[in-house]
Order: structure tokens, then sequence, then C-alpha cells
């Protein structure tokens, strides 16, 4: 008991350290990824223990409640875990993350999929691991067995299927600005986009 009592104070003491919308622990109480960490935990528990059904349950209810931050009860996460706005996060069942992990929203811990994975020996892991205060950018997709050392940052839009060095950036391209477009070069990309676009999209 004293040990959750000591969990959930790090919990809300990472919310208000990392989340500047939050200024106090009474405050936090109401932040989005609270439900999603603290009910992993009691499912997680379920099911190495073996009851299954009823994690997955549990799982399914915070997914419904927390606007879909989606955490399989079988995933292992560490202490300190910050889930930041946490819609539509998944992280899979053999996914590792450590302590001290920023994690953004849009953020998927998953596998390549199950042409792949059911190929793999039984028992084999599928998802990532993620090692210590690393951090996650919004729509950072991480996929399949690969390992994320400690102190990476995966930046927003980046797609990771190789293993990350500890302290090492991986950056998504940068979305390229260019100039307006001149009146004839609109009404050929206007032209273009009828030819294109079906009925439906009018």
């Amino acid at each position: 008991m004293r040990r959750l009592i000591v969990r959930a104070r790090e919990d809300l003491g990472v919310i208000v350290a990392r989340d500047p919308s939050v200024r106090t622990r009474a405050e936090a109480l109401l932040h989005p990824a609270l439900p999603a960490l603290w009910t992993h935990r009691v499912a997680h528990a379920l099911y190495v223990r073996g009851h299954r059904q009823l994690a997955r349950l549990l799982a399914y209810a915070a997914r419904a409640v927390t606007g879909g931050i989606e955490i399989h009860p079988g995933a292992r996460l560490g202490r300190r875990v910050f889930i930041d706005h946490g819609a539509a996060v998944v992280i899979g069942e053999t996914a590792e993350v450590g302590d001290d992990v920023t994690i953004f929203h849009q953020v998927t811990l998953g596998s390549v999929g199950w042409w792949r994975d059911g190929r793999r020996a039984a028992g084999a892991r599928r998802h990532p691991v993620v090692g210590d205060r690393v951090v996650l950018g919004t729509n950072a997709i991480v996929l399949g067995p690969v390992t994320v050392g400690d102190d990476a940052l995966i930046g927003a839009g980046s797609l990771v299927l190789g293993d990350v060095p500890a302290g090492a950036r991986v950056m998504a391209p940068v979305g390229e600005v260019t100039p307006r477009l001149s009146a004839a070069d609109r009404e050929e990309a206007d032209a273009l986009l009828r030819a294109l676009a079906t009925s439906g999209c009018w």
C-alpha cells in the first residue's frame, strides 16, 4: 500500500514538473493521462497473475475514459512516466518503457505487423524497449523489437525501425516552405485537384 502511495505522489509530482499548464498536485489529479497510468498499474498486476481478461477490460475502460490512450496490460512502464495530452498513444504488449520517460500524444510503440510477428518464436519480443529519460515527440512511431537507449530523443513525426543509441537524436524531415503560387500555377493546381478528387470531396 505504501508503495502505491509513493508511486501516486511521484506521478502527480511529474505532471506538475513537466506540464507548465498544471501548477498544483490537486490540479494534476485532472490530467488526462493519470487515469491511464493508474489503471495500467492495476491491469498489469492482474495480467502477470494470469487474469488476462479482467486486465484487458480495465485497459479498454481506461482507453474510453482517456481519449484513446491504449496501453496493453502486458506492457511494462517504469516510474515517473509522463504522457502529455495523451490522445492516440499506443503502447504494445511486449513494450518496456523506462523511468522518467516523456511521451507526447499520438506516439506509437508498436509491432511491425502480424505477417512478420507470426514468424517469431513464441514469447519473443515484438515491441520496443525504451530506456530511461527518453523523450518521444508528437506522432513518433517506433516499431518492432528495437531498443531506444537512455537519454535519446525521438523527434516529432519520426519513424524508427532500428535501434537508437543512448543519447542519440532522431529527427524527421522538416516541412519545406514554398513561395506563393502564381495565378497560372494556381489554376493548374485546381484543375489537377478536380481531376484527382472524387465527387464526395466536394
